[in-house]
């Protein structure tokens, strides 16, 4: 059924945009292998050689077949756009360039390069930015133990996607199952991973909220992204590689 509606998508662009439709490509859990089909979209994005408001007319019609199939409408994008957006992009365009699927046309993403440092930055500021928005949410329903858990679960995913940039900062392989994620953030970093484990066995319908305690969840769940958190922060404080510390440098 995914292929089928992604090869419809593909022809109803190619119908829609003509020569101007540069490329077609999936990313995201469908083109990762971690897709569920009850808690995953497929992600498009579009390449245009322009994008204007005639282009978005044209797509108006496929963008509402789309939606109304339950999917989020496609990005458009220019080649130009990605190729010059890298630095803003580096968490999502790494991802795509990891693991994605050209649907139609040529690759905009080969030859790109993310810099180190633009990566590690954008990183820690979006972990940074999802705890605050975890607490800020959390504290206004401290006694509503199914809003808190389902606060907690709908949040599980972002995290375990945040976990896999921090850890290829750390040099480790790419992962995209979010359970190898949390498996490799233990591993590597020492977390206790039960939490995430507990969070995605609810999100997945493996168990019911009936008994799980909200509050003593929140606090681990917590307590563990910011090991994460830190663990990114220090490599933002290390000398670039290549490089010594002052204090290194003066040893004879």
């Amino acid at each position: 059924m995914m292929q089928k509606r992604l090869d419809e998508l593909v022809e109803k662009l190619k119908k829609s945009h003509g020569a101007e439709l540069q490329s077609v490509v999936l990313y995201g859990s469908a083109a990762s292998g971690d897709f569920q089909e009850k808690h995953s979209d497929l992600n498009v994005i579009c390449v245009l050689s322009q994008i204007g408001t005639k282009q978005l007319r044209d797509s108006e019609p496929v963008f509402r077949w789309w939606r109304d199939l339950g999917y989020p409408a496609p990005l458009l994008l220019t080649a130009e756009e990605i190729r010059t957006s890298a630095d803003c992009f580096a968490l999502e365009f790494s991802d795509i360039l990891e693991a994605h699927r050209i649907l139609a046309g040529s690759n905009p993403f080969e030859g790109l390069e993310i810099g180190d440092r633009d990566y590690r930055a954008r990183v820690e500021h979006e972990l940074r930015t999802k705890l605050l928005r975890l607490r800020q949410k959390a504290a206004g329903m401290m006694e509503d133990r199914p809003l808190l858990l389902r606060l907690m679960t709908d949040s599980v995913a972002t995290f375990c996607v945040l976990f896999r940039h921090a850890l290829a900062l750390m040099g480790e392989p790419r992962k995209f199952s979010k359970r190898d994620v949390v498996e490799q953030a233990r591993l590597k970093l020492g977390i206790d991973a039960q939490p995430f484990l507990t969070l995605l066995d609810l999100r997945e319908d493996k168990v019911k909220p009936r008994g799980l305690e909200a509050t003593p969840l929140l606090a681990s769940y917590l307590k563990e992204v910011q090991v994460v958190i830190a663990a990114v922060d220090q490599l933002g404080r290390l000398p670039p590689l290549g490089e010594t510390s002052p204090a290194e440098g003066d040893q004879t």
